[in-house]
Parts: C-alpha cells; structure tokens; sequence
C-alpha cells in the first residue's frame, strides 16, 4: 500500500488547483493527483472553444456569487477569500498573461486551454507531485487517523482526501456510502430544440432578447435576458443557456417540453413600437414592409416575424390593415415557441446537482461529517451559468481546501 500525506481523486481543474495550491503552502508534503482516464485536465482543454475561459470578469464577491444557480448564499464567504483578482493573479504569477473580453470572459492572450494545460503541468513537476493515471478508485473507507483507497491499480492511504471528481455518479455513490446526501444530477447549461418556420433558415443571427419560460409547476418567473443566437436546432445564446441553469430542475420536470415566450425588442415597450409602425404607415407608405428591417432587427428575421404576421413580402405600409398591425406587434414582443428537447452546450456538460452543500464547511471545503475528507468544483451541488464561472467555483473551492489540507 502506498501512502502519502494528500491525495487528490480527479485530474482536473479543482483537482490540480488544490495539489498544487497545497504542495506550494507547504513544500514537505507527499501529494498524489489519482486520475481514472488515461488523460488528465480533459475539461480545461475543451472548455471555450478550446481557448479556456479561465474565469469571469466580476470583481464584487456578491455580484460573481450571482451566477450560481446552485451555490449562490454559499459562495459568497469564499469569494471574499478568493476570487477574480485572486486568479488571475495566480495564473499571471506563472508566466500566463489573461485578457479580458467585451462580454467579460477572461482567456489567456494565447487563445490556447494549452497555455493553462502547460502551466499546471510544469507546476506538477516543479513541486514533485504525482499523477497517476488510469487509475480508477473503487472503494474509500476510514481507517483510524487514515483514509484507505482502493483502486484498480492498487492501495492508496493519506491523511487527508479531496474528491474532485465532478459528475461522477460512480464517486456520488461512494460518498452516499461514507453518508453524505446526493442532491441528483440533472442537465444544467443546455440549448432549447425548437422546430418553428419563423427561425428555419436563419441560423447564425443573435440578437438581444428577453426570453421568459411558461412553466406550469412554477410560481416564480424564469426569465432572462442577453443576446439570443438561432441555431440550426433551435436557440441558443446566453438568454437561453441562462433560462437552462436557473431552470434546470423545473425544464427537467417538464421533460424538456414547454413553451417560451421571446420578446426581440427587450428596450422597448409595446406602446413605443406600435406608435412607430402608426408612424411608419404614414411616413413610408409605399415601401414595403418586409423590405426595410426595422428597430435594428438583422433583416432576415425582420422578415420572417413580417411573414408570420400575415404580411406578404410585396405589401406595402400603406396596405397593411389593423389585425396585420397587432400580429406584428405580437411577433415583435410575445412571440411564442414550443421547446421540444434540448441539446448539450458544445462539449462542455454541466449538471445540477451533488453532494448536498449544508454537509460541507465553506471555510475549508471540508466535509461536515467526515474529518480530512475535502470536496471541490461539480461533485459539490454547485454550477454556474456559462462565462468562466464553474471554473472560478473549482479554482476558490481548491485554493481554500488546500490552504486547509497544508496546514499541520
């Protein structure tokens, strides 16, 4: 059996953060990363397009804990320890310049997840940490002061543990055994399949939007608003990946079917469009409607919503009647979709759902009910909407485990 003072389960972001975070706080310690793949850090290489979006440009502990659906109220404390700043700090300390982007999502100026890849790498080797891959853990037990692992490759004992395991339902089923609860996981950060003649054809527009779910089971309003992008599939965008993490359990009630209600015009009013189609009867009465988009609309959906007004391409301002008037309004402000299905945000799978978060100290991210037992980033009920902030989660929870787990 080998033994070591930490060992970490899981090869990715919060896993590295913490082993390293933790050998440099305290450089006598024998760290092991236990990795189940054959490769490590899988999720960062993919994450934002390949290009890593290591956090989010947020700089207020309260309004960054904003973006978690699950996770808000108990984040918080831990923000104020380490954050934004805080992480990009660390990564600049190492030789990775950051940038921030318009939207706010931070890259490293490489546009490369290998520049953040690399960077943990070396800090791997620098500090002499082992990584064992393919290494996949079957049982976790508590022996006296100890924690024993097993593996298909062999026994492990540390210490202290840290299970970095993200959605794993295998490592859930473990840490239900050692008597921790397990909220379930369901899909959080997904887009909304959606067949309707109004958006066929027009994949690639986006637009600002705000969207709102009619939803049955639930009193409150799940609404959002920020740019909408029409898909080959449906819609996607931040408008709708937001709907799909606050609403993750409610969407998964409905079994994905349910309608959404899109106004196109979010900045102005019903009352203010209608009175500027009066105008435009008057003023461009022999221009065509479908020709000419209107309020900054892209042309083609401009079009479409003409269309599905009743409206055809060669009616002309003058010719369009009251009913025609209203149906346009209605497209423009309260147009209604069926959603039926949904499909993963590119590669990267998020869930809800975890290990319950009233069982963990957010101090130390260290188990409530089991002593030297550490959880960090997805295998804890938190996640976040999409901009860089499940990896800020990961990168806090690691810090302060480690910060924990270095001290004698």
């Amino acid at each position: 059996m080998q033994h070591f003072d930490i060992i970490i389960i899981g090869g990715g972001a919060a896993g590295f953060f913490t082993a390293i975070n933790a050998a440099e706080m305290n450089r006598g310690l024998k760290i092991a990363i236990l990795e189940r793949g054959k490769e490590v850090l899988s999720k960062v290489k993919i994450s934002g397009g390949g290009r890593c979006n290591v956090t989010h440009a947020e700089f207020v502990p309260k309004e960054l804990s904003a973006n978690y659906p699950r996770g808000e109220k108990e984040l918080l404390g831990p923000f104020h320890s380490f954050m934004t700043g805080d992480t990009m700090e660390w990564f600049e300390k190492r030789g990775i310049k950051l940038k921030i982007e318009e939207d706010g999502r931070i890259f490293p100026v490489s546009d490369s997840s290998e520049s953040i890849i690399t960077c943990f790498l070396s800090e791997i080797q620098r500090l002499q940490i082992d990584v064992l891959k393919n290494h996949s853990v079957q049982e976790i037990q508590k022996a006296g002061e100890t924690w024993d692992i097993k593996t298909n490759k062999g026994d492990f004992s540390a210490e202290k543990i840290m299970l970095a395991t993200g959605s794993n339902p295998k490592m859930w089923k473990l840490l239900a055994k050692l008597g921790h609860s397990i909220v379930p996981a369901v899909p959080s950060l997904f887009t909304f399949n959606i067949k309707d003649e109004r958006i066929k054809g027009l994949a690639g527009i986006a637009t600002e939007a705000y969207v709102r779910v009619k939803l049955t089971s639930k009193e409150d309003k799940l609404e959002s608003k920020g740019p909408l992008l029409i898909t080959h599939w449906g819609m996607s965008g931040p408008a709708i990946l937001k709907l799909s993490a606050w609403g993750a359990r409610e969407l998964y009630a409905e079994d994905y079917k349910f309608q959404i209600k899109v106004n196109w015009l979010p900045e102005i009013s019903s009352e203010e469009i209608k009175e500027e189609l009066k105008k435009l009867k008057l003023k461009e009465a022999k221009k065509q409607v479908a020709k000419y988009s209107r309020f900054g609309l892209p042309k083609r959906l401009w079009q479409s919503l003409v269309e599905a007004s009743g409206i055809s391409s060669e009616t002309t301002w003058a010719e369009v009647n009251k009913s025609q008037l209203e149906a346009l309004i209605n497209q423009l402000c309260d147009a209604e979709f069926e959603v039926n299905g949904k499909s993963t945000f590119k590669e990267e799978f998020v869930t809800a759902g975890g290990v319950d978060l009233k069982e963990v100290n957010f101090k130390t991210f260290e188990s409530k009910l089991h002593k030297n037992l550490y959880l960090a980033g997805e295998v804890l009920n938190i996640d976040a909407i999409t901009g860089g902030f499940n990896f800020q989660n990961a990168w806090t929870g690691g810090f302060l485990a480690a910060k924990a787990m270095s001290a004698n």
